[in-house]
C-alpha cells in the first residue's frame, strides 16, 4: 500500500517522521509531502520518501507576515499539484489542512483522504473558520482523533458521521531517547534541585500564567526546587519573564530534538497546566522518557491520568496546581510509580508500531 502523508506548512515533523517511519515497518510504501521545515533540522527519513512539494517559493523570517502572505498565494496552485502527484496513492492522509475555507474544495479525488485532527477546532478562530472546519470533515472519508474526548467533540458538537471518526491515540517520542543529548547550558547543568519541566510553544492557552502563580504559592517547596519553561513563544512573555518568582528560568527559542531530549532527561516532573486541549505532543515525549506528569483535567488528558501515568488537576486553578506539584516533589516513590507506567505505556499501546497498525485498519477499511 502507498500512503502520501501530507503535512503543507510542517506543522508536526516529529509526529510525521514518527508515523512514515512506523508504516514503513509495518509493509508499507510511505511518501510524505511538506515544506522545508523553518526552524531547524528535522529527523533524516528512515525508508519513506520527502518531497517538498508545498510553498517552495516561501519567503521571510518564519512566522513573519510577509511568509504567511507567500504561503497563502501559493496554497492553492500546490493543492492542485498534489492532485495530480497523489494519483499514485492508494490513501492520501492529511495532517494538517490549514485554510479551511478553500481546502475542502482541492482535496485529491478518486483517492480515500484521511484526516488526522490535530486540533478537532481552530483555536484563536477566525471569523468563519470553525464552520468551514465542519464542512472540511463532511468531503474527507476518515477523520483520526487522538482521544475520546475529540471524538465525542466531532459527533456530539459538529454533527461529524460517527462512522468515519477513528480514535487513534497519539504515540510516543520514544526515537528522542536514542539521541545523543545536546549539552545543557551550564546554568541548568549545574543545578542540582529537582527540575519541573514546562515545554513547548508558548501560547495563551498552556497556562503558563498559571504555573507561575501556583509556584509563587509553593512557597518553601518552590525553594528547594527550580522550574524550566523551555519553547519558543508564540505570544509576548515580557511580563510573564518579569514577574517570574525566585527558581524560575526561561529558555525561550526553538529548541532541537538533542536539546529537547537534555531537558526531558534531566526533569523530575513535567507540567502540562493548559486551559483546553484535545491531547499533546509534549505529553507523549513525557511518556517515552518515563517522566512523572501533572496535567491538567481537559481534553484528553484525564485519559492518560486513568491510565496511572499523571496526576490531574482542575484547569485553570493554581491552588491545586501548587498542591500537586509539591506534594509529587516531596514524594519519590509517587514518582517512581508514575514513571514506571509512562514508560509501560509508551512501550505499549502508545508506541508508534501499534499506532501504524491501527492506521493500517483505517486504511484497508476505506479500500473495501
Amino acid at each position: 500500500m502507498h500512503v502520501r502523508l501530507i503535512d503543507p506548512s510542517a506543522y508536526t515533523p516529529p509526529y510525521d517522521h514518527a508515523l512514515a517511519n512506523a508504516l514503513v515497518r509495518a509493509g508499507d510504501r510511505v511518501t510524505l509531502v511538506t515544506s522545508e521545515f523553518p526552524y531547524g533540522r528535522i529527523p533524516e527519513p528512515e525508508g519513506y520518501a520527502i518531497e517538498h512539494g508545498f510553498y517552495r517559493r516561501a519567503v521571510g523570517p518564519a512566522g513573519s507576515r510577509i511568509r504567511r502572505v507567500a504561503k497563502l498565494a501559493q496554497h492553492v496552485p500546490d493543492m492542485r499539484r498534489l492532485r495530480k502527484t497523489a494519483r499514485d496513492a492508494d490513501i492520501v492522509h492529511f495532517q494538517w489542512l490549514a485554510v479551511q475555507q478553500i481546502d475542502g474544495l482541492l482535496l485529491p479525488k478518486d483517492r480515500p483522504v484521511v484526516l488526522t485532527a490535530h486540533d478537532v477546532l481552530p483555536r484563536e478562530a477566525r471569523p468563519g473558520q470553525r464552520d468551514a472546519q465542519r464542512r472540511l470533515y463532511e468531503r474527507v472519508d476518515a477523520v483520526v482523533v487522538h482521544s475520546h474526548h475529540g471524538r465525542d467533540r466531532l459527533i456530539d458538537g459538529l454533527g461529524v458521521d460517527a462512522t468515519k471518526v477513528h480514535v487513534i491515540p497519539h504515540g510516543a517520542f520514544r526515537h528522542l531517547t536514542t539521541l545523543t543529548p545536546a549539552e545543557l547550558p551550564p546554568a541548568f547543568a549545574n543545578t542540582k534541585r529537582p527540575v519541573v519541566l514546562f515545554f513547548g510553544l508558548l501560547r495563551p492557552y498552556k497556562g503558563v500564567d498559571v504555573l507561575l502563580d501556583a509556584w509563587r504559592r509553593m512557597g518553601a517547596t518552590a525553594a528547594t526546587a527550580e522550574l524550566w519553561i523551555v519553547g519558543l513563544p508564540k505570544m509576548d512573555v515580557t511580563a510573564l519573564r518579569a514577574s517570574a518568582p525566585p527558581g524560575v528560568r526561561f529558555v525561550d527559542r526553538f529548541v532541537s530534538d538533542p536539546e529537547a531530549a537534555s531537558f526531558f532527561r534531566r526533569a523530575d516532573i513535567v507540567v502540562l497546566p493548559y486551559r483546553e486541549i484535545d491531547q499533546s505532543g509534549v505529553l507523549f515525549t513525557a511518556l517515552a522518557f518515563g517522566t512523572p506528569m501533572v496535567l491538567s483535567n481537559v481534553g484528553g488528558f484525564p485519559e492518560i491520568a486513568r491510565e496511572g501515568a499523571a496526576e490531574l488537576v482542575p484547569a485553570g486553578d493554581p491552588g491545586p496546581l501548587a498542591r500537586a506539584l509539591g506534594t509529587l516533589l516531596h514524594d519519590r516513590t509517587r514518582r517512581r510509580d508514575l514513571a514506571a507506567r509512562a514508560a509501560q505505556l509508551a512501550a505499549g499501546p502508545y508506541s508508534w508500531d501499534a499506532v501504524a497498525e491501527a492506521h493500517q485498519r483505517v486504511y484497508r477499511s476505506l479500500l473495501g
